[in-house]
């Protein structure tokens, strides 16, 4: 008989996930934070461990992973990793550079980091470059409107952005040998 895929429109095609040992540690200790049967309230902090464990991005077999995890509803995961733009749901590429286009940062020259990032990278906003290496987003606000224009890369923020210092974040982060994410805070 055929295992259901739950509605993923690619079917069979899915990779399987599993929590590496590492990683379900660390969830498990997520989840002393919270009593037994408000386990959905550490959702978000697992889903953030899952995309890390996952190459980037949460995958329908992660975010199941995740609500059989907390004995939650399928859709109670979803809901929450398709509200949140720090929750990847296709694979991305090393560093995701997120740029604020809300009204405050547009009016200080977000428009202007976008076109320039996109022509130093050789992308369009929601691409990712060839090399694997940067993934470039236009996300609403991210709640730092006082230093726009501004972007956000894994859990840092870059505020006060200007081109040479898009280009000086572009190096520096071309250079890192791991994954900007949020579980390095």
């Amino acid at each position: 008989m055929k295992k259901p895929d739950h509605g993923h429109p690619h079917g069979d095609n899915i990779v399987p996930f599993t929590f590496s040992e590492a990683a379900l540690a660390e969830c498990r200790e997520v989840m002393t934070h919270y009593p037994a049967e408000f386990s959905k309230s550490a959702l978000i902090p697992i889903l953030h461990i899952a995309q890390t464990d996952n190459d980037g991005w949460l995958s329908v077999p992660a975010m199941n992973a995740v609500a059989e995890l907390l004995g939650i509803q399928y859709i109670e995961v979803y809901e929450v990793a398709t509200f949140y733009s720090m929750f990847h749901l296709q694979p991305v590429g090393k560093h995701v550079l997120q740029v604020c286009f809300t009204a405050p940062c547009m009016l200080r020259g977000a428009d202007d980091v976008i076109a320039h990032i996109e022509k130093r990278l050789g992308i369009k906003e929601g691409q990712t470059t060839p090399d694997g290496v940067f993934t470039l987003q236009a996300v609403q606000c991210l709640g730092s409107c006082g230093t726009a224009p501004m972007l956000q890369c894994g859990a840092k923020y870059h505020e006060h952005l200007t081109i040479e210092k898009v280009d000086e974040l572009i190096d520096k982060l071309r250079a890192e040998p791991k994954r900007s994410n949020f579980t390095d805070r």
